[in-house]
């Protein structure tokens, strides 16, 4: 018997400035994990991937996340990704600076 498939986001590190990102929809990466496509479907999650993967000169180790709808947007299912999510953690600069 089969797992069922758990919604998916595609994540990665920026190339240039090592931030987390996210792919969305329209094949943009973002930093807000809000603004990312959740994808609920286990093929086009692999084809999503793929499209990542091919992105070497923007983005690398890219993978896919479990996430789950939220009211805002995808929100990760794990404490590994809610924690990429935060940004870093050492002092409050980037995204922790800005959610204060």
């Amino acid at each position: 018997m089969s797992r069922r498939f758990t919604p998916k986001v595609v994540t990665a590190s920026d190339l240039r400035q090592g931030d987390v990102v996210w792919l969305t929809a329209d094949d943009r990466w973002t930093r807000d994990i809000a603004e990312a496509e959740l994808v609920e479907d286990e093929a086009h999650a692999e084809l999503r991937l793929l499209f990542a993967l091919g992105q070497p000169q923007t983005v690398v180790g890219p993978y896919l996340a479990d996430a789950r709808r939220g009211p805002n947007g995808p929100e990760p299912m794990h404490f590994r990704e809610a924690f990429r999510a935060r940004g870093p953690s050492n002092y409050p600069h980037g995204k922790q600076a800005v959610r204060g």
